[in-house]
């Protein structure tokens, strides 16, 4: 009880330093993880350890995501390409249907992309879509953070549903199956959710320049600008393909390849590169400190720094012995389907990374599964995706992907939990009332 008590005590000091005395994010996440750590009892060698690796852990995988994202969204930006992306999806798939767009898009960019990427990558085009159609800001930032976050914990290769089925022995291709089929569904709460309420949140998104006297042919063209995003997916999702169990492109030198440049960082950097091929004339300067590279890794740098402080107070609260205390005080419930949930949940909102909550939770869980009734090849599937839809929610202050998403858009702390913390936890309870209703059936 001690224990959650000073969960709630730091969480509401973050919030409070953030929202009412305007402290800057990574102050405030740096600090009061050092402050949970004390008061938690942890001996000072493992706070030591808990920031590097908090600091370094999520800097290492997507602290070069972040910066290589925004450069390519400087480029794409600076040049026009991106206004060039936006007219081109609103003629197909028209001005009215913009937020409906980018949840898909988010959704099914996030299959084989971790989220933080695939925001990163959309979120050029939802502001440059947003101006275009004059759909609120917030509802299509939240649009492609809502559609992200359902594939991220319900629909394989993600890392963490994959991770889960192979601690419970479920099939995993049953887990594709319902998964796909009931974080499809959870996108229809969130669809009106955004549309009654994150449509009401101001939010202008803050666009590079393009200089109005240039003439419309100076714009990049369409393949040109399209090309920085979809090659880089087009690898990754190539490369995650080829790591299917069945190795539909065998293990030769073609997959050494794939896994080689398919790999996030490098299928990113690649990016970039395409990039610069979007100015009519490239200048080298461009590159300099004080070109758009350099504007780039400015506007990168809080980002990244916040992230990396987010990072350090999830993994304060990890090592402080969280994940045990869920599992002495649930393990011995007898709440059947429910039970992966509400541990997944609780991991989830105390200390941030979906992942962390599915891996822990199947590990807590797996030995349970004939007590809890769920040992047949079919409740096993179900007893991931419960684990995966607790994972979901709740997205805040100790999630870097919360971080990337409100520093990214601009949206206030307040704005963030109103809009994307509120839309996880909706989607998360969609998707277990969806998966407890289906195993009356099956």
């Amino acid at each position: 009880m001690i224990l959650i008590l000073t969960i709630f005590l730091a969480l509401a000091i973050i919030l409070v330093a953030i929202v009412k005395f305007d402290i800057h994010p990574f102050l405030a996440l740096f600090g009061t993880a050092i402050i949970y750590g004390l008061l938690a009892g942890m001996p000072g060698d493992l706070i030591l350890q808990s920031i590097s690796e908090g600091f370094g852990g999520v800097l290492g995988s997507i602290g070069l995501l972040i910066l290589l994202g925004v450069i390519m969204g400087t480029f794409l930006e600076k040049t026009g390409g991106a206004l060039v992306i936006a007219e081109k999806i609103l003629r197909w798939i028209g001005e009215k249907s913009v937020t409906t767009a980018m949840l898909i898009s988010g959704y099914i960019l996030s299959i084989p992309v971790f989220g933080d990427s695939v925001f990163i990558m959309m979120n050029p085009i939802s502001k440059s879509l947003s101006l275009k159609s004059k759909t609120p800001y917030a509802a299509t930032t939240i649009a492609i953070a809502l559609g992200a976050t359902a594939s991220h914990s319900l629909v394989p290769p993600t890392p963490g549903p994959i991770a889960t089925a192979g601690i419970m022995e479920a099939d995993l291709g049953m887990v594709i199956f319902w998964g796909f089929l009931i974080s499809m569904v959870t996108l229809i709460p969130s669809y009106y959710f955004i549309k009654k309420f994150v449509t009401k949140i101001p939010l202008v998104p803050q666009v590079a320049k393009v200089d109005a006297d240039e003439a419309r042919t100076v714009f990049p063209s369409a393949f040109k600008s399209f090309l920085p995003i979809t090659v880089p997916l087009v690898l990754i999702i190539i490369a995650s393909i080829a790591k299917y169990p069945s190795k539909p492109f065998g293990e030769g030198s073609f997959y050494t390849i794939m896994q080689f440049i398919g790999s996030p960082v490098i299928a990113l950097f690649l990016g970039v590169f395409l990039t610069f091929l979007l100015p009519k004339k490239f200048d080298k300067r461009l590159l300099s400190a004080s070109g758009w590279f350099g504007e780039a890794i400015l506007i990168a740098a809080p980002v990244i720094l916040i992230t990396g402080a987010g990072g350090v107070f999830g993994k304060m609260l990890q090592n402080s012995g969280i994940g045990e205390m869920v599992s002495a005080n649930m393990s011995n419930a007898s709440w059947g389907i429910f039970l992966p949930f509400i541990i997944a949940f609780s991991l989830k909102t105390a200390q941030g990374s979906s992942t962390v909550a599915m891996i822990t939770t199947a590990s807590i869980v797996a030995p349970l599964l004939g007590s809890l009734g769920l040992d047949s090849e079919t409740m096993r599937v179900f007893a991931v995706l419960a684990t995966g839809a607790g994972a979901i929610a709740i997205s805040h202050a100790n999630d870097s992907f919360f971080w990337a998403v409100t520093q990214l858009s601009g949206l206030t702390i307040k704005q963030g939990n109103q809009s994307h913390s509120l839309g996880t936890l909706i989607m998360s309870l969609t998707a277990i009332s969806l998966i407890y209703l289906i195993t009356l059936f099956v």
